[in-house]
This record gives C-alpha cells, sequence and structure tokens, in this order.
C-alpha cells in the first residue's frame, strides 16, 4: 500500500537557506497548521494525506496546539513507510510572545520538541515582535500584560537553540524591514526566514527586496487570503482581475495566487485539509504566469489585512500600527 502511495508523491521545488545548519533547504511549498476551529484528528489525518501527495513542510507554532497532532501523524508517516526518514520532513514552529524572553527560549523550544516528538525542528521562527507576561499562551493577550521584546538577548537565545543542534536554522515572522535590520545589527547567525503576510493583495514590495538583498527567505503566509478562518477572508479569492488570469490559464484562482509567488521567489505555506485542493495547490510548476499578467496584478490595489490589532495599547510597546510595521501597511 506504500509503494502504491509513493509512487504518486509531487516533487515540490527546494530552497537553500543562507544561515542554516547542515546546508539545509526549505520546499518552496509548505502545509499551514493555523486550524480555525481546531480539529486534531481532522489536522492529523489532513497532514497524513498530504504527505502522501508530496507535502513536506509543514509551520506550525507552540500557540496554534497543532504539534501534538502534527508530530503523531509524521511518527505515523516514518512508521507506514510513506518517507524513510525524519530528515525528509521540514518542521517549523515558532516562539510565542509570552515566551519571548531570553530565560524562555531554550524551555519553549525543548517544550515544542518534546510535543512534536522530534529531536530538532528545521526552522525556529520569533511569532512577533513583541513579549508579553509569561505564561499566557492565548492569542489575545491582556494589553497590560504586553511588553517591549529585547530583541538583542532574544535573537542570542535564539543563537543558542541553533548552535546546540535543536533547530537547523532561526528566523523570524511578522517583521518589518527596520525590525529586520535591527536584528542584522547585532545577531552572529542572521535570520534565515521572515514569514509574513503576502499575496497579489499585498504584495510586500518593499520588504522583498530589503530581504533579497540580506539573503533572507520570505515566506508568505495568508497567501490566498486564509479564507474559512476567524482571521481570514475571501478577499483574495474573488479579486476579479485574479479571476480573469485564472480563467485565461484554465487554472483556478488559488493557483494564480501560488504561482505568482513563486514566480516572486517567495516559498509559503498554505492550508487546506480538502485533498482536492492540496493537489491542485501543488500544480504550479508546470506553468507561468505572461508578462501581462504581471502587469495586471501588479495594479492591484495594495492592502494589509492581518493587522495584528490586539498588540496595539496606548500603554503597550507599540501604540499604533504605524509603530508595530514600521510605516509598511
Amino acid at each position: 500500500m506504500a509503494d502504491v502511495e509513493q509512487s504518486c508523491v509531487f516533487a515540490v521545488p527546494e530552497v537553500k537557506l543562507s544561515s542554516s545548519s547542515g546546508h539545509r533547504h526549505i520546499p518552496v511549498i509548505g502545509m499551514g497548521l493555523a486550524n480555525d476551529p481546531f480539529d486534531e484528528i481532522a489536522l492529523k489525518q489532513a497532514v497524513l494525506e498530504s504527505i502522501r501527495l508530496g507535502y513536506r513542510h509543514f509551520d506550525s507554532a507552540s500557540m496554534f496546539g497543532a504539534e501534538k497532532a502534527l508530530g503523531e501523524a509524521l511518527a505515523e508517516a516514518i512508521q507506514f513507510g510513506l518517507v524513510s526518514c525524519r530528515e525528509e520532513f521540514f518542521v517549523t514552529s515558532k516562539l510565542w510572545v509570552a515566551d519571548a524572553h531570553p530565560d524562555l527560549v531554550l524551555p519553549a523550544l525543548q517544550k515544542s520538541l518534546r510535543t512534536l516528538q522530534l529531536e530538532y525542528l528545521d526552522l525556529y521562527l520569533i511569532h512577533l515582535p513583541i513579549s508579553a507576561k509569561p505564561g499566557n499562551l492565548q492569542w489575545l493577550i491582556p494589553k497590560e500584560e504586553l511588553q517591549l521584546m529585547d530583541y538583542k538577548s532574544v535573537w542570542g537565545a535564539m543563537e543558542e537553540c541553533q548552535r546546540l543542534g535543536l533547530t537547523k536554522s532561526i528566523g523570524v515572522s511578522n517583521f518589518s524591514c527596520k525590525k529586520l535590520e535591527n536584528i542584522f545589527s547585532f545577531a552572529t547567525i542572521p535570520p534565515s526566514v521572515n514569514q509574513v503576510e503576502m499575496n497579489p493583495l499585498w504584495q510586500q514590495k518593499k520588504l522583498r527586496e530589503f530581504c533579497k538583498a540580506t539573503n533572507v527567505i520570505v515566506t508568505a503566509f495568508m497567501p490566498l487570503g486564509a479564507i474559512g478562518t476567524s482571521w481570514g477572508s475571501n478577499h483574495v479569492l474573488d479579486n476579479e482581475t485574479l479571476k480573469e488570469i485564472a480563467k485565461a490559464h484554465e487554472k483556478t484562482v488559488a493557483q494564480v495566487c501560488l504561482r505568482w509567488l513563486y514566480e516572486q521567489g517567495a516559498t509559503f505555506v498554505v492550508k487546506s485539509f480538502n485533498k482536492e485542493r492540496m493537489k491542485q495547490n501543488l500544480h504550479i510548476f508546470d506553468w507561468e504566469l505572461t508578462k501581462e499578467d504581471h502587469e495586471r496584478i501588479n495594479q492591484i490595489p495594495q492592502r494589509r489585512f492581518f493587522l495584528n490589532e490586539e498588540f496595539i495599547s496606548p500603554n503597550g510597546p507599540f501604540k499604533t500600527l504605524d509603530e508595530l510595521w514600521d510605516g509598511e501597511l
């Protein structure tokens, strides 16, 4: 049975990470595990199905609550012969804001590894450029518990995690150019990845240019607008320009979005538990968008959708959205 499933596996292109241990490569497409509402059984089944199709990158976070199910699914995939060994997977997790303190980074990573039943991660990211009072693993942090992150010390602890071999690479998420530049000012191991909202309706041109110049891989979350979740919408998939381009190529709007990201040099994590859509999302590497397609996509009005307004507070480290995003709105 495993041999039959193995024969249908799709080969996903990979990109080399600049600062990883052992010259690690990240698959261009990954499966996002921010599941809303959370369903552990459905998530585990979807991960196993995605492995059968060819997915190898799995993007999780301590705050998602998905690490246990992911770890069990990866162990079963090895046991059933869907892959030969752990090294075939690329597993990402993230440091939550309540653990974003120098003395809590290593214990937080060790806890994630225990939950995942893994000896190491392939990528560990700082989830957001803000800290909070330790102990709260909920998304909605009370405003009075928000704290300014000690970037230098927290990043130093992230570097130590890589030196110890507990993660092959380290990076950030939701960081602006200015905040990334701050990390570069003291980093001895530069960030390999910045995971941010990116799609044809929020193209991140300035950030992409900065990351390209500094050898940081951009990974897009919400590449399709996160439709079906409490934080997402249909604003990407319902865009008329993208619909027209998709019709011309006889592709889905989702495939057009993912192909556009690939042609920008970005990697991306996309969440679908539907087998047919998971399969469709892989079929973006054997065709191209035209010059006219790119010109039309460049004309789409831009809007950041995922603002993280819950981390704005009159007495907190970021009093306005402009401060949080450093004008990248």
